[in-house]
């Protein structure tokens, strides 16, 4: 091989790996061998913004702040809680999309060591966090749909790559925290005025822990739920939880359409 190449193949090399750094960490252990911080215990929301939408029911029509289309705007106006009521449907408010974001109260315990359970007062509803990497199984579409989990690696300190799409990492993140995509979902709404959301929503989650200073800890969940049939724009949130010392407050209610 001629000398030149060899050597412009070496420089291309060296230039590469000046350029992305020594390989990454390896990807986290799953499920409950591998948590990085502790989301197990009571938690209760405190709601410190769009109070007139979570507190209350909002006013029929009133989709404010959530990027709806003409379709979602179609089923918005036909919303009509007897009819919800008279069809079972009084959990259409409760759904994995709406639920984090609702006044409430937060159970969270391993259920095995690849299964994180989330319980609600509000409601009753239960949501079984899947560690297990494997894909989501055929199955009828549900209120909490079926949701697949992985913790976030840890964030690269070492000249670290800009990367974009897929392979891109969220910044910002206090720890290595929870991420949390579900599918399979039944038709619902994101508020309980009506907004909908279809079953071909995709709802990505992103759970992170953090202390401050006076030993308060905070759960914190970013919501993303993406939906082609109602929304125009991915709808983003972000709820807050503080830790409750014990089960004291605890009062599960079922699931109300108004």
């Amino acid at each position: 091989m001629n000398l030149k190449i060899v050597l412009l193949t070496l420089g291309l090399a060296g230039g590469l790996g000046a350029q992305f750094g020594p390989p990454g960490p390896p990807p986290p252990t799953p499920g409950k061998p591998g948590a990085p911080v502790d989301f197990t215990g009571y938690w209760v929301s405190y709601v410190t913004e769009d109070w007139r939408w979570r507190m209350v029911t909002p006013l029929k029509g009133d989709a404010a702040s959530i990027p709806t289309n003409a379709e979602g705007r179609k089923v918005l106006d036909q919303w009509d809680p007897a009819k919800d009521e008279a069809a079972g449907l009084q959990c259409k408010a409760y759904g994995a999309p709406a639920l984090m974001r609702i006044p409430e109260r937060l159970h969270i315990t391993w259920q095995d060591d690849t299964t994180l359970k989330i319980e609600t007062d509000a409601g009753q509803q239960t949501r079984l966090l899947h560690f297990s990497g494997e894909a989501p199984r055929p199955g009828a579409p549900s209120w909490q749909g079926y949701s697949a989990a992985k913790w976030e690696g840890p964030m690269p300190t070492v000249n670290p790559p800009v990367f974009f799409g897929a392979a891109a990492q969220r910044l910002g993140a206090r720890s290595r925290s929870l991420e949390v995509t579900t599918t399979q979902l039944r038709p619902g709404y994101l508020r309980k005025n009506g907004v909908p959301y279809s079953d071909k929503a995709v709802l990505k989650e992103y759970f992170d822990v953090f202390s401050e200073p006076n030993a308060d800890t905070w759960l914190m969940v970013m919501t993303v739920v993406d939906d082609p049939t109602y929304l125009a724009l991915p709808f983003v949130t972000t709820s807050h939880f503080k830790k409750l010392a014990d089960a004291s407050g605890w009062d599960p209610q079922p699931c109300t359409a108004r």
